[in-house]
């Protein structure tokens, strides 16, 4: 029997306590579920696999989330080393990517302590090596855009947000290209969870690297989101949040245009000031 993935939104009853009493309403609420993601492959000629990680995810694209983690930490590097990906069967909140068969994962970057919050993924590494991966791509100097262009890009999100409306709960990563116009997003109660679903997607779809796009974070812009953006090819990473002084010594030792803060009126530019006319 083929078991029907969770839903991304929970009902929940609530007492709202205001200044004039106390009403009974209902609420909802953005599901956190555990995802546990399994590689099978051939090692010396014999079929093996190992469990990679649990994360704590909003249930939905979890294909891409898959795919799009086993590509950002370096685990594999190419589409063709898939051979495919499938929920199992048997277990719920499983998901098996099966390799081909003369790939071998890199297996060194998978060195986590097996479980990882939907806040952190970084903090379940097992070593300060295990944080670093290498990305395939150079960054080139491929795109400018305005202040007026990104002024804008909040606003575009908004109405794409449908689990965090019904929530509140939710972050979000947007891909637009360099004239503003919305391409992929994807939600995840862990921000670093919504990215992979968007590389995870473009990555499915062997449409990277993401060079001459902007990806738009609903938060703040930590090192490994910005290590995940560089992964991808990415060069302009834009966030509604602040930035952490590592993500921004990454993005400039990486040439990504890193900017933060952003309102409709204002934002803040940190690295590669090149690619923003008028800096």
């Amino acid at each position: 029997m083929v078991k029907t993935q969770p839903a991304a939104v929970m009902r929940r009853q609530i007492r709202r306590v205001t200044s004039a009493g106390i009403e009974i309403n209902d609420d909802f609420l953005a599901v956190e579920e555990p995802l546990e993601i399994r590689v099978a492959f051939r090692q010396n000629g014999n079929a093996t696999w190992q469990n990679i990680s649990v994360t704590m995810r909003t249930p939905g694209n979890d294909h891409e989330l898959a795919a799009g983690f086993l590509f950002t930490e370096g685990i594999i590097h190419d589409l063709r080393q898939i051979k495919k990906v499938e929920n199992s069967v048997f277990e719920e909140n499983l998901v098996l990517v099966t390799l081909a068969d003369s790939c071998e994962p890199n297996l060194h970057n998978a060195e986590r302590n097996f479980y990882t919050t939907s806040s952190c993924g970084v903090c379940g590494k097992g070593s300060i090596e295990a944080v670093k991966t290498v990305s395939r791509y150079v960054l080139e100097n491929t795109m400018v855009v305005t202040h007026e262009e990104l002024f804008g890009l909040a606003g575009k999100i908004s109405g794409s947000q449908r689990v965090f409306e019904e929530t509140g709960g939710l972050h979000a990563a947007a891909l637009f290209d360099q004239n503003g116009n919305l391409l992929h997003l994807r939600e995840d109660v862990g921000r670093h969870n919504a990215l992979d679903k968007l590389i995870g997607a473009a990555f499915l779809s062997n449409q990277l690297p993401l060079a001459g796009n902007i990806l738009l974070l609903s938060g703040r812009a930590s090192f490994e989101l910005i290590q995940k953006a560089l992964m991808a090819g990415i060069e302009m990473v834009v966030s509604i949040g602040a930035p952490s002084s590592l993500a921004v010594q990454l993005a400039e030792d990486n040439n990504i245009t890193l900017a933060g803060f952003l309102k409709k009126d204002r934002f803040n530019v940190y690295t590669g000031f090149h690619r923003i006319s008028g800096l």
